[in-house]
């Protein structure tokens, strides 16, 4: 699964089908004043939703309005080609060779054509074979060698050692600079599910080289010439730019020269804490296109209050994290006309202890003795009281709820009974106290165990599954303390906490799509996490086609990753999508990313303006 990170929580699984052409064309025609207001829980805060910091769902789901892709998926999780954007077609098997090319007509919204250029930096940023160069943080989380930073390359890029990597060949130009060809080292299962546009070059290079004045022409012909070349002294600040350079700093002073759009809707304000607003692209013609002229996302961090907002006629559409309380209070609106859609996300609640940052889980701390760190970890995970957590916070919303045994498949899915049965979860099904002591007995580890834990101070189920873990590890001896910060998300790798609680969202279905998690250096491998097996059993799955092979080194994967202690899985996400059906129809949840955003141009505006 592709995975992205939630704040309420933030991937699985095999090769798809042969995509379909866009079957859902939207709506004909914007009408003229019609707006929507949507509600989510987290600001909008990155426009590079490729990025370790910007691979995050309250930004893709923006992103998802304001880019076109080469496919997309629909409810029932079946992939769509969107050839009015372009196409993708395998030239060869042996070896794997991929064409992709943009439509001609397809621009950004400054005008300049999306092409070839653009399809170049999304691989060579996200195959990161140009970086020469990594973050170090010291003991606050601060970045310790900014300065070599600055002169090197890093493009820090969420996709980091997974599939594109293995495209080392600089990809070739063709067809008047609308295609490129990726030519890979070895068969990949997922390539179809391996490549999207991402930012526009010409604006990353524009902004790196800002004195320069450099024309939209010039700034692609430069950062071509710069990934043909190998010239890293130039390909450093676009790596720079591309890496931070899209991150929100001024909330409500929109740069159009940055914030550039080639779907639907391009954003035309922000404003921290409160919203971020589209409009309608008005040369939008390649892909499904939307009815609505204005959509404003509003950031309502706390649950109820957006049931509130929904109630009042304040926003038109949520989809809160689902708890007892939000269920009943959704339910005394119906007569208001709020509709409520139960379903299950594709997203799960996890637990990662940090390996790598000198605190208690870190073979640093104890002279590099990987085993008795092992030892404290285990202590620790078998103190989480699972079930607990299950019981009083979850089975109220769903009374069938289980436990989560699996970190690479989810609930239902045609590998996880299989998985879950083999790779150890089961060691982690109940609390015990007295394991746990026994473990940091053996390990010649006395007196109170500090563990700093992290989430999002505003995320009222996570304050809850906090004090659930505080209370059970202290009768083990651990001390955890609360390290609630709402930044959470740009935390994550930092190293400044030991433990945290947050959840993975599937983006995609794709076999590999825990990779860049578990291998060494993946861009979603916040923890420090390593181990050689799994970083082989990767390597084979990316080339596996066989279903019952890939269970199989899907197991191994699991069996290694719970044996060292990496951390445990919980729940799978009940999801709730609510709506005012007075005020807008065509909303359709659906469990992978970015759920009910996925078919905005099949919303509608009903029982004239809405609140703006």
């Amino acid at each position: 699964m592709n995975i992205k990170k939630s704040l309420a929580a933030v991937a699985l699984t095999a090769l798809l089908a042969a995509g379909l052409s866009a079957c859902s064309a939207g709506g004909s025609e914007i009408v003229a004043g019609s707006a929507v207001n949507v509600g989510w829980n987290q600001d909008f805060y990155s426009a590079n939703g490729q990025t370790s910091n910007g691979n995050a769902t309250a930004n893709n789901n923006i992103l998802y309005m304001a880019n076109s892709s080469f496919n997309y998926y629909d409810d029932k999780q079946t992939l769509i080609k969107n050839e009015q954007f372009g196409k993708y077609e395998l030239v060869s098997q042996d070896p794997l060779t991929v064409k992709y090319t943009i439509n001609e007509g397809v621009k950004w919204s400054d005008g300049a054509a999306v092409d070839a250029s653009d399809m170049l930096l999304s691989w060579a940023a996200n195959s990161c074979l140009f970086n020469n160069v990594s973050p170090e943080y010291d003991a606050e989380g601060n970045i310790s060698n900014q300065a070599a930073l600055d002169a090197g390359v890093f493009f820090d890029s969420v996709s980091c050692g997974t599939d594109l990597a293995s495209v080392t060949k600089t990809p070739e130009i063709s067809d008047n600079g609308r295609s490129l060809t990726l030519i890979y080292d070895e068969p990949k299962v997922d390539w179809e599910l391996d490549f999207a546009v991402g930012v526009a070059a010409h604006v990353t290079t524009m902004n790196a080289f800002k004195a320069d004045g450099l024309t939209a022409e010039d700034a692609k012909a430069k950062f071509i010439k710069a990934v043909q070349d190998k010239d890293l002294a130039t390909l450093a600040p676009i790596a720079k730019f591309w890496s931070s350079g899209y991150d929100v700093q001024n909330y409500g002073d929109v740069d159009p020269s940055v914030f550039v759009s080639d779907g639907a809707y391009v954003i035309s304000d922000l404003v921290k804490g409160d919203h971020v607003t589209l409009t309608a692209n008005k040369d939008y013609n390649w892909g499904p296109k939307p009815q609505i002229e204005t959509v404003t996302v509003r950031t309502i961090e706390d649950p109820l209050a957006s049931v509130t907002a929904l109630a009042n006629g304040e926003v038109d559409a949520i989809s809160p994290q689902a708890t007892a309380d939000i269920m009943t209070a959704l339910k005394a609106e119906e007569a208001k006309g709020i509709t409520t859609l139960a379903t299950s996300d594709a997203t799960y609640e996890h637990i990662d202890l940090t390996l790598n940052n000198k605190g208690p889980f870190d073979p640093a701390t104890y002279g590099g003795d990987a085993e008795k760190a092992k030892s404290v970890r285990l202590a620790f995970l078998k103190t989480i009281p699972r079930q607990d957590i299950i019981t009083k916070l979850i089975q109220p919303i769903n009374p069938d709820a289980k436990l989560n045994d699996s970190q690479t498949a989810l609930p239902g899915s045609p590998n996880y009974d299989s998985i879950a049965a083999a790779n150890g979860s089961a060691d982690y099904a109940a609390v015990d106290i007295d394991g746990a002591k026994q473990l940091l007995a053996d390990a010649g580890v006395t007196g109170k165990v500090t563990v700093k834990f992290l989430f999002g101070c505003g995320n009222t189920r996570r304050q809850n599954e906090f004090a659930l873990i505080q209370a059970s590890a202290a009768e083990a001896g651990f001390d955890v303390l609360n390290k609630c910060d709402d930044n959470w998300g740009s935390l994550l790798g930092s190293g400044t906490y030991d433990a945290t609680v947050f959840g993975w969202q599937s983006t995609s279905t794709a076999v590999t799509g825990s990779k860049a998690t578990f291998i060494t250096d993946g861009g979603n491998n916040f923890t420090g996490y390593s181990n050689a097996d799994v970083d082989a059993a990767y390597a084979s799955l990316s080339k596996e086609f066989d279903a019952a092979k890939q269970l199989e080194l899907l197991t191994t994967v699991e069996q290694k990753v719970w044996a060292d202690g990496y951390g445990v899985t919980v729940f799978q996400f009940p999801g709730v999508t609510a709506f005012n059906s007075k005020k807008i129809e065509g909303i359709t949840p659906a469990p992978l990313a970015p759920m009910f955003f996925w078919n905005f141009w099949n919303w509608k505006q009903l029982g004239g303006q809405v609140n703006g």
